[in-house]
């Protein structure tokens, strides 16, 4: 039978892999992104809402579908206002859990971040941490919450930081053994194509997967 998915985030580097993976996936017969500005691709499995993200609630009747990919997410370069950083990385992904709850959506897979934990006293990983919580607490199924360590793969700006983030997580990889292992950095493609296993396989048990263990499913 096949499948509808809802992809938010998809204009960024791990959602627009995750949008072309299920465009080439024949179980889908629906993409459906709920976006800011268009992707400008013409497919005839895609169905594009440009939407204010920030008011997802109002597109209740169109937030439907069999999963849902959530890979919405900022930084502090890009979004240095506080308050607007957490409606986006708090408020997006938890108005699309209550909206999957709403619709008897029964798979819903969202990106956090290594570090995510409610009580922290940095306010980025307190934003995730606390997102978790409220996704956890719809009670969705068959729920995944991914939190990959850095994130690598082409980017279309160009960010000196990343790069020499990169080089550096690269020489830190070999000492980076054991418990370790999951702050190596992770490649976008790998973490795109554990979210589709997920949903297809649901090979884990687990409702907070840590970078090394995405690694593992997206191989």
């Amino acid at each position: 039978m096949s499948k509808k998915a809802i992809v938010l985030g998809a204009t960024g580097l791990t959602g627009s892999i995750v949008v072309n993976k299920l465009l080439q996936d024949d179980r889908y017969d629906q993409v459906k992104v709920f976006l800011r500005r268009s992707l400008a691709i013409d497919h005839p499995k895609l169905s594009e809402y440009v939407v204010d993200l920030l008011k997802l609630e109002d597109y209740a009747d169109d937030f439907t579908a069999d999963e849902v990919y959530c890979c919405i997410g900022t930084t502090a370069k890009k979004t240095p206002d506080k308050e607007l950083y957490r409606k986006i990385d708090f408020g997006i992904p938890v108005a699309a859990s209550q909206l999957a709850k709403q619709n008897n959506i029964n798979t819903f897979i969202v990106i956090s971040a290594l570090g995510a934990n409610p009580k922290s006293g940095i306010f980025y990983n307190r934003t995730k941490g606390e997102m978790e919580q409220k996704v956890k607490e719809m009670d969705i199924p068959n729920t995944y919450i991914l939190q990959p360590s850095f994130i690598t793969g082409d980017r279309k700006e160009n960010r000196l930081g990343e790069k020499i983030g990169i080089i550096l997580f690269k020489a830190l990889a070999v000492f980076l053994i054991g418990g370790l292992r999951k702050y190596r950095a992770i490649e976008a493609k790998t973490i795109a194509q554990a979210m589709l296993n997920l949903a297809q396989d649901k090979p884990s048990d687990k409702e907070v997967i840590l970078s090394d263990e995405i690694q593992v499913l997206g191989e």
